[in-house]
């Protein structure tokens, strides 16, 4: 196997997947793509289908599994786990911790941070937000978050409230309109956990840039976030969690009810955001309940709810690089790419990259592929 510490200069030759072209990649030692070929470069792979870098749009560097904090080797596998699983680029929608010390490694994925959540005390899981005592603190909240993070704002739109016993939203509409406003103002943008009906029109109105999970959209919801431009990052193997949180949710069966009523339509409402053109990207919400790693799945169940093999790559690789501002396998660009043997369409759940490169080393192989 080639090892990470070796710097080429490699090529790589295959079929481009985004287009079924077959190329051949040129990698120089500075560890970027070279425009021209480069002599005496060692062939990584002379077949096989080629990607960029995957996307896990909603991933959380720092929760871990089961909840709560993690400590610095966890963090640290955790972004192995990702990486070997082909995910060279993390948006991380949210952490209670500070992974910024990740960034020293350049054999681990990068990451662009959203600071983290902003909730009200008892308004969202405990320990992992910065729970304001009263709304009208959103906006400078949201502002520090924009300049602690690397242009993301992540805010909870809605969650369980107690006192009616259902899903409610967090925030007033005129409170909002404020605070993604002053986000914007720090060049940053926002997204917010929704996972029912009735906070979507406040945060839409408001302008805000995406929607986490989107399980309560309405025909009416969809039609404004596909006018406006809106993104959507379903996380669609999370959501297979709703039946069981409805099972936990005996004090509160209206919520229990509207979970498991949520969760039954879910292929139908994601599937009506995909037709009606809002730009779905493939996120997992890896930390807590959702084990990293688990890119392939999200990929897969793109698939089920309508989005075509291409598509659900797309919304996983090259179309999500461009929607966080990173390049595709373009000259002059960091060399971050990933190779299957096989074609991953016939199959996204069960595809496994056989190479894996970053920043122009390669950091996961299968050993017959490298030569």
């Amino acid at each position: 196997m080639v090892g990470a510490e070796q710097p080429g200069p490699y090529v790589v030759r295959g079929r481009r997947l985004q287009d079924d072209e077959t190329v051949e990649l040129w990698i120089g030692s500075d560890g970027a793509f070279s425009a021209e070929p480069l002599p005496d470069a060692q062939v990584l792979t002379d077949d096989g289908w080629i990607l960029p870098g995957l996307v896990d749009a909603h991933c959380h560097v720092g929760i871990r599994f089961g909840g709560g904090a993690e400590d610095a080797e966890g963090l640290l596998a955790q972004a192995v786990t990702e990486r070997d699983a082909g995910v060279l680029l993390l948006r991380d929608a949210g952490s209670p911790v500070d992974t910024r010390g990740l960034d020293a490694r350049t054999d681990l994925p990068r990451i662009i941070r959203a600071g983290r959540h902003i909730a009200m005390p008892k308004r969202y899981i405990r320990g992992l937000p910065v729970d304001l005592e009263d709304e009208s603190q959103l906006p400078e909240e949201v502002a520090r978050q924009a300049r602690a993070g690397d242009g993301w704002v992540k805010l909870i739109g809605d969650w369980i409230d107690r006192s009616i016993g259902d899903l409610a939203p967090l925030w007033s509409d005129e409170i909002l309109a404020e605070a993604i406003t002053a986000a914007h103002r720090e060049g940053a943008r926002v997204t917010a956990h929704v996972f029912g009906e009735d906070a979507l029109p406040g945060l839409l109105a408001a302008g805000i840039d995406c929607i986490e999970h989107g399980t309560g959209l309405t025909d009416e919801t969809i039609a404004t976030m596909a006018a406006q431009g809106t993104a959507l990052v379903p996380t669609l193997v999370n959501i297979e969690n709703f039946p069981e949180i409805a099972d936990s949710a005996t004090r509160f069966p209206v919520y229990a009810a509207h979970m498991r009523e949520l969760y039954a339509r879910l292929d139908a409402t994601i599937g009506a955001a995909h037709e009606a053109g809002i730009p779905i990207y493939a996120g997992t919400d890896a930390g807590g309940q959702v084990r990293h790693g688990r890119i392939a799945d999200e990929i897969a169940s793109l698939v089920r709810v309508g989005l075509s093999p291409t598509e659900a790559y797309a919304a996983a690789s090259w179309r999500a690089r461009a929607w966080l501002g990173h390049p595709s396998l373009e000259a002059g660009t960091s060399a971050d790419l990933i190779v299957y043997r096989d074609d991953p369409r016939t199959d996204p759940a069960q595809a496994r990259p056989s190479l894996v490169v970053l920043r122009g080393r390669v950091v996961a192989s299968d050993d017959a592929l490298v030569r």
